[in-house]
């Protein structure tokens, strides 16, 4: 597991953000961070069958993403931003197999189609959380492979979401501010 994605071991899942947060600008709010942590949660229980644990949540300097698989969604309205769930290729394949029943032997368009509708999960379950903000969801974008920048809303903190599971590690990024 790449030591920039460190899930605590200690996460019980009751308290959602912990204090890493607390240096965040006022531009991103930490109780934005708690639906994307429940909803991430939730669609990895009910959609893959498997528990995750949560790391500890951190401000994210750059716009790479974590792993080679990237799933991205735009959110606009009171709040925009981007929500970015990536995984590593053997999650990534972990996940389609455990949703669709069979294991790709690679990368092909079943994971690129699951990674899609993964994301787009976490983005419209943490939407409905948000309700104040009146916030539309994008369609999913994907992309695989390393050494790709993501875009975020211009003056945005973006927090980095470890998670840990069965399937393997992956990273939840959220960047959203108020309009």
């Amino acid at each position: 597991m790449p030591a920039t994605c460190n899930p605590s071991p200690s996460d019980t899942g009751n308290s959602e953000v912990a204090q890493d947060t607390s240096a965040v600008k006022a531009t991103m709010k930490a109780e934005w961070i708690n639906p994307f942590i429940t909803a991430t949660k939730s669609v990895f229980k009910t959609m893959l069958g498997c528990d995750i644990q949560r790391g500890n949540p951190s401000a994210k300097s750059g716009f790479q993403p974590e792993f080679d698989v990237t799933g991205i969604i735009s959110l606009t309205g009171m709040a925009c931003g981007t929500v970015v769930v990536s995984l590593s290729r053997e999650t990534a394949i972990a996940a389609t197999e455990a949703m669709m029943g069979q294991a790709p032997a690679s990368i092909d368009e079943d994971v690129v189609d699951v990674i899609g509708e993964i994301a787009n999960m976490i983005a419209g379950a943490a939407k409905g959380e948000l309700e104040e903000l009146s916030m539309s969801i994008g369609l999913p974008t994907v992309i695989v492979g390393k050494n790709r920048l993501i875009s975020f809303p211009t003056h945005v903190n973006i927090i980095s979401i470890p998670f840990n599971s069965p399937l393997g590690a992956l990273c939840v990024d959220v960047g959203l501010k108020k309009e």
